[in-house]
């Protein structure tokens, strides 16, 4: 059984807070894969907490996406991490 705090999970689409705090049913969401559905049952219990972060400040993307360097750097730097 959860008893602790709610997580805060950063997310840059505000298309996917609002399906996770609204889950309506319609045709263009019929795709969505069933993690996600998991993930809104866990916002619906207090489990998580959905928080808009702008994509220039979303540090997951250093692990996710393809960028040029000075992006990597950038993000690189606000992980902490130095190259050796």
């Amino acid at each position: 059984m959860f008893t602790g705090e709610a997580v805060d999970l950063l997310v840059d689409s505000k298309s996917a807070i609002d399906l996770a705090k609204n889950p309506v049913s319609h045709g263009r969401s019929k795709h969505i894969d069933t993690k996600f559905h998991f993930l809104r049952d866990q916002v619906s219990k207090g489990r998580i907490r959905l928080q808009h972060c702008r994509s220039e400040k979303q540090l997951a993307d250093i692990m996710t996406k393809s960028m040029k360097s000075e992006r990597f750097k950038e993000l690189r730097e606000f992980l902490n991490v130095v190259s050796l």
